[in-house]
């Protein structure tokens, strides 16, 4: 049944338009949805890269509270947070340069 707009009403208002003409998507061979990926689809090189990027903004982060800290000022909440942040920074880069997730796959017997 169709109104004076040209919309129809019925079962047909509870599908998207088109999906009846829309074939099935086949399954993608490969690993399964619970089955971890390797971390940068297993690229040494971009992991490397990343990670001693990551690395080197946490030291470069850390610097400047160490460095007011070194003159003898007393730190600040923001200065505990900006070290805090570097921390969290370095045990990121940490993660990507081990994998630990790419690692850890079950042997078969």
């Amino acid at each position: 049944m169709t109104d004076t707009s040209g919309v129809s009403s019925g079962s047909a208002m509870s599908r998207p338009r088109g999906a009846e003409a829309a074939p099935e998507a086949a399954p993608v061979p490969g690993p399964g949805p619970g089955s971890p990926r390797p971390l940068f689809g297993g690229c040494w090189s971009c992991r490397l890269l990343s990670g001693a990027g990551l690395l080197m903004a946490a030291v470069w982060v850390y610097q400047g509270p160490r460095n007011a800290m070194k003159k003898g000022i007393a730190p600040s909440m923001g200065a505990i947070a900006q070290m805090t942040f570097a921390a969290g920074l370095a045990s990121w880069a940490i993660v990507i340069l081990a994998d630990p997730v790419g690692r850890w796959q079950r042997r078969e017997p």
